[in-house]
């Protein structure tokens, strides 16, 4: 489950925050029926922060029954308070969660401490496994390397989700990472950008975003990269370029809800405060999609 490829979706919503049940149900089981290793719902792509509590167990029952067993589904319980996060961990887990991805929410800002035993709680509300989500282009807090290592004891705690290195330095990062964390750790990154790198460098699991749309391509470059086969996942890397240099100007959470609405698989707006991508880039983004499915 926590190997391979895990795609991401975006979560429809209408513009009161409702999950949209059939576009949800179509995106997971096209996800399941593509054959990605896992699903990622909830995450930042699925606009966690912007559902409430009976919203979030509302799409987790939808993709339940939509993915029927076929695919493991992790879940996204991030939010401000522990105790909330401890019920949205409580919520998956009875709404048929396989696993748990957790980021440190704030508005102040957290020291290591705090984010220690915002996790200890939280890994303690449920048995599912949990995975670190070290996001601090969205939490603002980056885990260190000691923080990694001591949340890694923890009985549930069995994966961490890592940005991007900022020197691209995968291979020294995962090595440090598996020298701290116990055999069977698994050592994921997300930024599609870097999916090629982090697996050809030895990474154990890919946190796509794009995947959660174009899942296709992208199991083909999981699968390529992950068998050492580096000129093939480099020519798929190529291929995804120019969508990459989209997510990279306009922010990938905007653009998915693009991407949907291209393809015809939903049409909303992203929630609000965030705005769509420019018209203007429309007709670049329909390239780079038609480039990729050609």
């Amino acid at each position: 489950m926590l190997e391979g490829l895990s795609a991401f979706p975006p979560t429809p919503t209408d513009t009161e925050g409702t999950v949209q049940a059939e576009a949800l149900a179509r995106l997971i089981d096209r996800l399941a029926t593509t054959g990605v290793d896992s699903i990622g719902l909830l995450g930042s792509t699925g606009g966690y922060a912007f559902l409430s509590r009976e919203e979030r167990r509302r799409a987790v029952e939808i993709a339940r029954e939509a993915v029927a067993g076929r695919t493991p589904l992790i879940v996204g319980v991030g939010a401000l308070r522990t105790d909330a996060a401890e019920a949205l961990a409580r919520d998956a887990q009875q709404a048929g969660a396989d696993g748990l991805l957790l980021a440190p929410v704030s508005y102040t800002p957290l020291n290591e401490e705090e984010v220690f035993q915002h996790f200890v709680a939280v890994a303690g509300a449920s048995d599912l496994p949990l995975v670190i989500y070290n996001n601090p282009g969205t939490t603002k807090f980056a885990f260190s390397l000691d923080l990694i290592e001591r949340l890694s004891q923890l009985p549930t705690v069995a994966a961490v989700k890592m940005p991007l290195p900022a020197a691209g330095d995968f291979a020294g990062e995962i090595g440090n990472l598996r020298r701290r964390t116990p055999p069977g750790f698994s050592i994921g990154y997300s930024g599609d950008w870097g999916a090629a790198d982090a697996l050809l460098s030895g990474a154990d699991a890919f946190y796509s975003v794009v995947a959660g749309l174009l899942p296709t391509p992208s199991l083909a470059l999981t699968r390529a990269a992950m068998a050492g086969d580096t000129e093939e996942a480099k020519r798929l890397d190529t291929a995804f370029e120019p969508l990459w240099v989209l997510f990279k100007t306009y922010g990938s959470f905007r653009v998915m809800y693009a991407i949907a609405a291209e393809l015809g698989l939903f049409h909303a707006a992203p929630p609000r405060p965030v705005l769509p991508i420019p018209d203007e880039a429309l007709p670049r983004m329909a390239a780079a999609l038609e480039a990729l499915q050609g």
